[in-house]
């Protein structure tokens, strides 16, 4: 039997540290899908810090 994925979640505000990218961008890329967002609806929203690193070394790369 195989455990599940393992999130390292953290707040929006870390969230954008981690992705080079503003705190708005998060919630917008959250409300659009392109991250996955964590939480129950009206509350605080956590990202996978995981998820939002490969997101900066694509953007990185592609900006290369």
């Amino acid at each position: 039997m195989t455990k599940p994925p393992r999130h390292r979640l953290v707040p929006t505000q870390v969230a954008a540290l981690a992705g080079g990218v503003s705190e708005a961008t998060i919630r917008k890329w959250g409300s659009r899908g392109k991250i996955t967002r964590y939480g129950a609806p009206n509350c605080r929203s956590e990202f996978d810090i995981d998820e939002l690193q490969e997101i900066a070394m694509r953007r990185h790369a592609a900006a290369s």
